[in-house]
C-alpha cells in the first residue's frame, strides 16, 4: 500500500488542477457536458472501455485485468446544486451553482484511482467498472445508469460496489468513518393540497378557511414522530413549504403544505407514507373539508453490507493507521442515490474528512452550505483509499 500512497502523491498535483477545473464548472441535473468532457480527457489515454449515454452526461469506464476475477463498481457522481457559492475562492464558479457537495472532489478521486488501478493493471485479477453518474441531487442519477446497464458494463453484474463521500465538517481532516448497516435515510416528499373554500376575512363562517386545517396538520405531523413510531428507528418529518393566500383579508381556496419524511429502514419507510396520509385526510375531513395527499417517492435508504464496511475500516486502518477510522455510532439523516446500486450490489459507502485546516470540524459549515470548503489537499488520499478498496476486494 506504500507504493500505492506514492504514486498517488505523485498524481496530487494534477488532481488538484482537475478538481479546481471542475470546480469552475459547475453543472446541475442529467445534463452536464463540460463536466463529462473534463472527466473524459482525464481518463483519455489510460486503454478503458468507455461507455457513454444518449440520455444522459453520465460515463462508464471499465478496466480488465491481466487475469479474470471479481468486478468492483467504484463509483462517483457529477452533478452541482442550484447555490451561489460564498466561500472567496478564486476558483468558484460567479452564478447560481455550486459543487456544494464536494462531487467535484469525488470525481477527482475516481479519476485518480483509475490512474492508480492502470498502472497496475498486469497484476490485476478481475475487472473494475469506473461509474461516472449525473443527478445525484434528485435527479435519480444512479436508476438511471442501472437502468442503462452500468452494473454489467464488465461483461457480467458486478460483485460489489464502493463510494466515498467528503465531509468538509463533522470529522477530522483525513479521517475515514462508515458503518455497517443503514448509514444514510431513505426519503420521500410528502405533498398536501387543504381544499377549502375562499371568501372575505370579516365573514369566515361563509367560508371555508384552510390555513388554520393546514396548521393542525403540520403539528399532528411533528406529533405523530414521537407518538407513532419507535424510537429505536426513528423518522424524521420537516416541513419545508407552507403556502397559501393573496391577500391579508381574504380567505383563500387551498392551502399547500411540502415535507421531506426520512426514515432507516424499509418497514418504517412503508408504514411512515400511510400514516401521514391517512392524517392529513382524516384532519381535513374532520374540519368539513378535503385533503389531496400524495408521497413521492425518492431514494431508498443507504444500507451497507457488514462486510464491505469492515474492508472499508480495515483498508482506511492499513492506509492511514487506526487513529484515523471511526464506526458512526448511529445512521446520518442525509440521503444518497448510491443506495439504489447498493439494493441491486452488496458493498459500501464511506465518508472522508475534508475540513480545511482553518477551520473547526465540529461548527464547519456543512455539505450544501454556500460556505462549504473542501480541503483539496485530501485528493491523493481519497485515490488511494478507492484504490486500495478495489485491490483488496480482487485480490481476496
Amino acid at each position: 500500500m506504500t507504493a500505492l500512497a506514492e504514486s498517488a502523491a505523485a498524481l496530487q498535483p494534477a488532481l488538484v488542477d482537475l478538481r479546481r477545473r471542475l470546480h469552475r464548472t459547475p453543472e446541475v441535473g442529467l445534463q452536464l457536458p463540460e463536466t463529462q468532457g473534463a472527466v473524459l480527457h482525464a481518463i483519455d489515454g489510460l486503454g478503458l472501455e468507455l461507455t457513454t449515454y444518449d440520455d444522459f452526461s453520465g460515463a462508464a469506464f471499465v478496466l480488465h485485468g491481466a487475469e479474470p476475477g471479481p468486478v468492483v463498481l467504484l463509483r462517483a457522481d457529477m452533478d452541482a446544486l442550484p447555490i451561489t457559492e460564498d466561500t472567496g475562492v478564486d476558483f468558484a464558479f460567479d452564478g447560481p451553482r455550486m459543487h456544494a457537495c464536494g462531487h467535484d472532489l469525488h470525481m477527482t478521486m475516481l479519476v485518480g484511482a483509475a490512474h492508480l488501478l492502470c498502472e497496475r493493471r498486469s497484476s490485476l485479477r478481475g475487472s473494475v467498472v469506473f461509474m461516472f453518474q449525473p443527478g445525484e441531487e434528485g435527479y435519480f442519477g444512479a436508476r438511471h445508469m442501472i437502468d442503462a446497464g452500468v452494473l454489467t458494463a464488465a461483461g457480467r453484474k458486478a460483485d460489489a460496489a464502493y463510494a466515498l463521500h467528503v465531509a468538509p465538517a463533522l470529522l477530522r481532516r483525513g479521517v475515514v468513518a462508515t458503518r455497517p448497516g443503514p448509514l444514510l435515510a431513505s426519503v420521500d416528499r410528502l405533498h398536501v393540497v387543504v381544499r377549502g373554500a375562499s371568501g372575505h376575512g370579516a365573514r369566515p363562517h361563509l367560508a371555508r378557511d384552510p390555513i388554520p386545517v393546514a396548521a393542525e396538520i403540520v403539528t399532528a405531523l411533528h406529533t405523530t414522530v414521537t407518538r407513532q413510531f419507535d424510537i429505536f428507528d426513528p423518522v424524521v418529518i420537516s416541513v419545508g413549504l407552507f403556502e397559501a393566500g393573496a391577500a391579508h383579508n381574504v380567505i383563500a381556496d387551498s392551502a399547500r403544505i411540502d415535507a421531506t419524511m426520512r426514515s432507516f429502514s424499509l418497514a418504517a419507510r412503508e408504514r411512515l407514507a400511510d400514516v401521514t396520509v391517512r392524517l392529513c385526510r382524516g384532519i381535513a375531513e374532520a374540519h368539513g373539508l378535503r385533503a389531496d395527499v400524495s408521497v413521492e417517492r425518492q431514494y431508498p435508504a443507504t444500507v451497507n453490507d457488514a462486510e464491505a464496511a469492515a474492508r472499508f475500516e480495515r483498508v482506511a486502518a492499513g492506509l492511514f493507521g487506526a487513529g484515523n477510522v471511526e464506526t458512526f455510532d448511529h445512521p446520518l439523516p442525509g440521503a444518497e442515490d448510491f443506495s439504489f446500486v447498493l439494493e441491486e450490489v452488496p458493498g459500501a459507502m464511506a465518508f472522508l474528512g475534508v475540513c480545511v485546516p482553518e477551520r473547526d470540524p465540529a461548527t464547519a459549515p456543512y455539505n450544501h452550505s454556500s460556505n462549504a470548503l473542501h480541503d483539496d489537499a485530501m485528493l491523493a488520499d481519497g485515490a488511494t483509499l478507492l484504490a486500495a478498496m478495489a485491490l483488496d476486494h480482487l485480490d481476496a
